[in-house]
């Protein structure tokens, strides 16, 4: 594939057997006060307290399924039933640890436990690896076919996510489930972390490296094991910092000559005249001009800190934008509200609004704003602290917290209610991310760790 025939896979995409698809204390916000990790059954005051009690509650959604746990991804309502997805219990690992309490330390390392389990138990494989999403809990799918395990089952093997083809593995989840696990190394010094994050960056390089004109570090594996031909931007970026890392924690000058590959390969997408970033690439030697998503602007500031690119930031600002309220086309806002933030990529501004997004799934609203990427650039906005930079992130984040207080209302987690007013919905209203696949109003644990994490001014790409 190249440019004008299709988009490179995200990382958000389902690479299941033979597959290479795409589917389906803490500081409150400026204020600089320490708050506590929530609990499941509280009813924390600030927003950021809420978040974390909306990730305690996705963790603690299958008591009787074992101590060795990870997180609901989405609520019920969703229709991913129990589907706990990798890269977002990096995403809450990294929350907890912005959190710097007692408690949320626990939880993080809880869920580092959980990862290093299903990366040494594996049904199938002992090379490091983790799979794209696992089940956590039980349900019967849609075909009537029971799912009666818990995350680990009772022959001790991990529970992947069959029943939606999330059996491969991705070198964006792998990346930030590294970064996740170092984080925990550097904060608790256990060398079990680190060597869990050393064990998912020998994979990435056994399984990702091309020697291909544009260079750097390809998708990853589906489900039956054969690698996949696209290399993306947001993965190669995910690298800068985990190899970075893996330099520092381990003394081994051989994770600087990884880094430094990757982040060639992320500058190899910067276009200049514009002053964005490429998606990446689909054959490993043109470059993929469309669609130009929103996490390429902001997490390359993240990781990189450079000036010379900052201009992404302004970009994302300017051509993602949204507002969504009720008078919008597809819109699922109630009357009265108001939303701003970014959506997902350029195509999702181009979104056709007469036809699903997928089938059996609503129409798409061009301006439904998604509140991960809304979370990305409040917190890129706030590390890059030029002349204006905060009073925008506030705006953004006041707009995330009023998604909290306001949307996705009466929506549970393993069949038990949220506490009041907790977790972030994904998106406003249903939007096309331009990549296959959309995201909805269902309270995210991905969403939320972002927010939680812009609001603590917490950047997890940092080397």
């Amino acid at each position: 594939m190249t440019g004008r025939q299709g988009p490179a896979l995200s990382r958000r995409s389902i690479i299941g057997a033979g597959l290479g698809i795409s589917a389906a204390g803490l500081t409150a916000a400026g204020s600089g006060q320490a708050v506590a990790a929530g609990t499941a059954g509280a009813r924390p005051a600030s927003a950021p307290a809420r978040g974390l009690a909306f990730l305690a509650a996705a963790m603690d959604a299958y008591p009787d399924h074992g101590a060795v746990r990870l997180a609901q991804s989405y609520t019920d309502q969703a229709g991913l039933f129990s589907t706990a997805f990798t890269y977002d219990n990096a995403l809450a690992i990294l929350a907890h640890l912005a959190a710097r309490t007692s408690a949320a330390l626990t939880r993080a390392k809880a869920l580092g436990d959980a990862l290093l389990h299903a990366q040494g138990h594996d049904p199938a494989y002992d090379d490091g690896r983790l799979r794209q999403a696992y089940n956590v809990g039980p349900y019967t799918f849609y075909d009537g076919s029971p799912q009666p395990d818990g995350f680990v089952r009772a022959d001790g093997t991990v529970n992947v996510g069959t029943q939606f083809g999330f059996t491969g593995t991705a070198v964006g989840d792998m990346a930030w489930a590294g970064i996740a696990l170092s984080a925990l190394a550097r904060r608790t010094g256990a060398r079990r972390f680190l060597d869990g994050a050393v064990r998912i960056g020998e994979w990435i390089e056994r399984n990702g490296r091309t020697d291909e004109p544009l260079g750097g570090f390809r998708f990853g594996v589906d489900g039956a094991n054969q690698k996949l031909p696209f290399t993306s931007t947001e993965h190669n970026t995910d690298l800068v910092c985990l190899f970075g890392r893996l330099a520092r924690l381990t003394g081994d000058r051989v994770w600087l000559e990884r880094r430094g590959r990757a982040e060639a390969f992320v500058r190899r997408m910067w276009e200049p005249s514009g002053g964005f970033f490429y998606t990446g690439t689909n054959d490993g030697v043109t470059v993929n001009k469309s669609p130009v998503p929103e996490d390429t602007q902001t997490w390359t500031h993240l990781a990189l800190g450079s000036r010379r690119y900052s201009r992404s930031l302004d970009w994302a600002a300017a051509e993602l934008a949204v507002t969504d309220h009720s008078g919008r086309v597809n819109s699922t806002v109630p009357a009265g509200q108001s939303y701003e933030g970014v959506t997902f990529s350029s195509a999702s501004l181009l979104a056709n609004e007469d036809a699903p997004i997928a089938a059996g799934q609503p129409k798409p609203d061009r301006n439904g704003v998604w509140f991960e990427g809304t979370a990305h650039l409040a917190l890129a906005l706030r590390e890059r602290g030029a002349r204006g930079d905060e009073g925008r992130a506030r705006r953004l984040l006041a707009s995330t917290e009023q998604a909290q207080d306001l949307l996705g209302g009466g929506q549970s987690v393993g069949g038990k209610a949220l506490p009041e007013r907790c977790g972030v919905v994904s998106a406003s209203s249903p939007l096309d991310t331009g990549f296959g696949f959309g995201y909805y109003p269902y309270r995210h644990t991905g969403a939320t760790a972002w927010y939680v994490m812009a609001a603590a001014r917490y950047n997890p790409l940092r080397a």
